[in-house]
């Protein structure tokens, strides 16, 4: 089983819809996957009550009940787990990074989100794990053309030295639209949507589940799987 902490130090990033998209990914692409909701808010566990029909499993997990929850979805053959960690970074959200394989920084292309963004980075390479960050709520590209704010971002984390998923998370209203009945954009019918939110769990699922190997033992091979994979 590989577990996904989804972080974001700035509240309003999005960490939870990125969280809920990602375990619903999961399930629908045949992975049984559980979705540990660490965040007081409890806001991935009110979405998925409001899902109708089979899905992920939800549990609201406490982080320092996660890893007893970890060791139990183990037993019960889930093969992914997705953390929705409480907002900032505190001890609780440090537990959450301890148990996973893969951290996914969650930020919004602006000047305060990259701050904590870097802030939230170096503690993850203190504990040695591997990690990308997710742009998310990012303009749509016009004609191909990137807006003036996501390219800085994107500069941003190059010169940051970050990680980036290729795929970025545009603001579309459906996102949000689709949780209101705990669906996926993916299940929805707007295709842009639903594209990214497939080539995102692509992206990670080749990451954490092929490289994860690789990315646990050195920075170095960490950089060699990320190149493989884009």
């Amino acid at each position: 089983m590989r577990t996904i902490a989804v972080v974001a130090r700035k509240g309003g990033a999005g960490k939870t819809t990125v969280a809920v998209h990602l375990a619903l990914a999961a399930h629908l692409r045949g992975r049984k996957t559980m979705l540990a909701d660490a965040d007081p808010q409890g806001s991935s566990s009110e979405v998925m009550r409001g899902r109708v029909g089979d899905g992920p499993g939800c549990v609201e997990a406490p982080s320092r009940s996660l890893a007893a929850l970890q060791m139990t979805s183990v037993k019960q053959a889930h093969e992914a787990m997705v953390i929705d960690t409480p907002g900032g970074f505190d001890e609780a959200v440090a537990q959450a990074v301890a148990i996973s394989d893969l951290v996914l920084v969650v930020v919004r292309p602006t000047f305060l989100d990259l701050a904590a963004a870097l802030q939230t980075a170096e503690v993850v390479r203190k504990l040695r794990k591997p990690h990308l960050v997710v742009l998310n709520q990012a303009p749509p590209a016009r004609d191909g053309v990137e807006p003036p704010a996501v390219k800085k971002a994107l500069e941003a984390l190059q010169v940051m030295r970050l990680p980036v998923v290729p795929t970025v998370l545009r603001s579309r209203a459906i996102y949000q639209t689709a949780l209101e009945t705990g669906r996926s954009a993916e299940e929805s019918s707007d295709p842009a949507a639903a594209r990214e939110v497939g080539e995102l769990w692509a992206f990670i699922e080749r990451f954490a589940f092929a490289a994860r190997s690789a990315a646990r033992d050195a920075p170095e091979a960490r950089a060699a799987s990320i190149a493989a994979i884009r």
